[in-house]
C-alpha cells in the first residue's frame, strides 16, 4: 500500500481524533482513507448522474413513453394495501 502524507489543521486533526476516541474509526489512517473512499464514489456518481442526463438531452423520452411510466406508476400505488 503506498504511503500518503498531508497537512491538516489542528481543528480536523482534533476531529479525526475524537472519531478515533469514539470508535468511529480505528485511526487516522482509516479516517482519511474513508474520507478518500467517500469523494472519490461521490465523484463516480456524480458523473455516472451527468452521463445519464446527457443521454436523456441527447434522446428525450416520448410522449407515450412518459404516458407508459405514469400508468404504471399508478397501477404500482393502486395495487399497494395502505
Amino acid at each position: 500500500m503506498t504511503q500518503l502524507v498531508t497537512r491538516v489543521s489542528g481543528e480536523l486533526l482534533a476531529a479525526v481524533d475524537e472519531l478515533v476516541e469514539e470508535g468511529t474509526v480505528s485511526s487516522r489512517s482509516e479516517a482519511v482513507r474513508l474520507g478518500l473512499e467517500g469523494l472519490v464514489e461521490k465523484q463516480r456518481r456524480a458523473r455516472i448522474g451527468q452521463m445519464i442526463v446527457d443521454g436523456y438531452r441527447r434522446k428525450p423520452q416520448t410522449p407515450e413513453e412518459l404516458a407508459w411510466a405514469d400508468e404504471a406508476t399508478v397501477r404500482m400505488i393502486a395495487e399497494e394495501p395502505w
